[in-house]
């Protein structure tokens, strides 16, 4: 660790994830301290980080926000790195990092995601910059209570640093739309809790505004087949979630 820079911990939450994570410890080892909260692994997750020197705590899952938090306070130093056992910070953005927390200026960071989706990182569109906030001091930032679509939040002033962190999923097509049917019905449950109302007109215009946007003024189009199949699942996520919101709506004004 060059003596100028600020301590960093590396925190990662994972269950099952031994086929994505050796990656993201490997390029996690310039960190001071990793922590890997792990929910119920059955296919050698701990082991495997143990093997890489993380500290692993047994913790049953609490929701994507809350467990990320807990991962966060389990951290010895208050600069956090947070990190998906699927990702993995390439040389340029560690570089930033290192530089930044030297004489940080801010009191959390965000940097470009670069999101892989059938065999291609995706530069345009919905998938690219995917501006991710992950770097920050705990005593200054924290992950929001949401079951799902969390983000960290701040009062603090927020930097920006150059270089990409790299998603690179594993997961077949037909996992991904598995993941994102369950995303959407905690988004429906999580609108609905907020107080917010679905309608005809928002289940049938949200997706063309989609897509629109990012396929179109985002230019999406220039990710090839890859680019057109992500945006039509981010269409279809919209479209659904508002479907699962009147219908829960429907469903609570037939009990009343």
């Amino acid at each position: 660790m060059p003596a100028t820079r600020q301590p960093l911990s590396v925190a990662i939450i994972t269950l099952n994830a031994v086929s994505q994570l050796e990656d993201c410890l490997k390029s996690a080892r310039f960190a001071d301290d990793i922590v890997v909260v792990d929910s119920g692994s059955t296919d050698g997750t701990q082991a495997l980080a143990e093997r890489y020197g993380a500290r692993v705590i047994a913790q049953p899952w609490l929701g994507f926000g809350p467990q990320k938090q807990f991962a966060v306070e389990s951290a010895k130093h208050d600069w956090v790195l947070c990190l998906d056992a699927d990702e993995r910070v390439s040389p340029e953005l560690q570089a930033a990092i290192e530089q930044a927390l030297q004489k940080p200026d801010a009191g959390a960071y965000r940097f470009p995601r670069c999101n892989r989706f059938l065999g291609r990182y995706l530069k345009h569109g919905e998938g690219y910059p995917d501006w991710s906030l992950r770097l920050f001091d705990r005593r200054r930032a924290r992950w929001s209570d949401d079951a799902v679509h969390e983000k960290v939040v701040t009062a603090a002033a927020v930097g920006t640093l150059r270089g990409d962190l790299l998603h690179d999923s594993a997961e077949t097509l037909a996992a991904y739309l598995t993941k994102q049917n369950r995303y959407t019905s905690l988004a429906a449950d999580m609108a609905l809790q907020a107080g917010k109302r679905a309608s005809f007109g928002r289940l049938a215009f949200s997706p063309i505004v989609r897509f629109i946007k990012f396929y179109l003024i985002r230019q999406g189009f220039r990710d090839g087949l890859p680019g057109l199949i992500h945006i039509a699942i981010g269409c279809s996520n919209s479209f659904f979630k508002y479907a699962k919101m009147l219908e829960r709506q429907k469903s609570d004004a037939a009990l009343r």
